[in-house]
Parts: structure tokens; C-alpha cells; sequence
């Protein structure tokens, strides 16, 4: 089913749903730091999005050993810069994460790197494994900032 369907109406689709991510996760990102932190709220996404690996069992979206090396250290590389923009302050007895106003700005910027980087790659490389590899990307981005984020919040309690 999914090899009927023309690559660049799945590279259209799944641009306009990372820019719905994207907005997403900046919205969801701006309300959080209105609510105190829990450890539950900071390890809980990477264990949901962690559900994503099982499109690997499809080879479709299967990548090589070098692609998952790639896309693992790009995914580091960008959860370094929100490691750096993300922050906890105590308030009234409570942990909140900080308003950082480059955060917003940070979000933006990785997710235009991230359509970009597909557009250009999607030339030459099959719409799958490169879904693959965002997914790797992806989780390869939040899983340190979240462990950060965890360490950070737990020498402030």
C-alpha cells in the first residue's frame, strides 16, 4: 500500500505534519512552564515517542547501521542546543521549567533545519528510511535533553 503512493505526496504529507508536531510541541512547550515540573512530565514523552521504534519492524522504513550512527548524532547535536536553552527554578515550593524566549525561537529554527534537511535528502534517499531517520533524529534529540532536564530537576529538589 504504501509503495503505491508517489514520494513526493508522502514527502508533502509528512512536512505538513512535522510542521504540526512542530507548533505542537512550541505550544505544549509555553503552557508546561505555566504548570510546576514533575519527573513523570520530563521521562514520560520519550517512553510514548520510544512506541515509534516499532516502525522498524516494516522494511519499508529500515535504515543502515550507518543512517542510524548519522541520524543519532544529529539528533545529539540539537538536544544539546535545548539542553542549553532548557532550565528549572524553584517558585513558591514548586519546580517550573523557566520561559527561555530563545527556546521558542531554538524550536523553530531546528524544526526548518529538520524540513529542510528532508527536502534536500528526500533526492536521495527513499521516503521511508528517511522517515526512519527523523525518527532516529528525533529520538536521538529528546531522550538526552529529557535526562538532562531529569538531572537538573532532581539536584533542585
Amino acid at each position: 500500500m504504501i509503495e503505491k503512493i508517489s514520494p513526493n505526496v508522502m514527502i508533502i504529507v509528512s512536512t505538513v505534519i512535522a510542521l504540526g508536531m512542530g507548533i505542537l510541541v512550541t505550544t505544549l512547550r509555553a503552557k508546561a512552564a505555566k504548570k510546576p515540573a514533575s519527573v513523570k512530565k520530563i521521562l514520560l514523552p520519550p517512553l510514548f515517542m520510544s512506541t515509534g521504534a516499532l516502525m522498524f519492524i516494516f522494511p519499508f522504513f529500515r535504515v543502515t547501521g550507518k543512517e542510524i550512527i548519522e541520524a543519532l548524532a544529529v539528533g545529539i547535536v540539537f538536544s544539546s542546543i535545548l539542553i542549553w536553552t532548557s532550565k528549572f527554578e524553584k517558585r513558591d515550593g514548586d519546580i517550573y521549567l523557566k520561559q527561555s524566549k530563545a527556546f521558542i525561537f531554538i524550536l523553530i529554527g531546528l524544526l526548518i533545519v529538520r524540513l529542510v534537511g528532508k527536502i534536500i535528502l528526500s533526492s536521495s534517499i527513499d521516503v521511508g528510511e528517511l522517515s526512519g531517520m527523523f525518527w532516529i533524529v528525533a529520538f536521538g534529540m529528546i531522550v538526552p535533553w529529557r535526562i538532562a532536564m531529569y538531572l537538573q530537576f532532581r539536584k533542585l529538589q
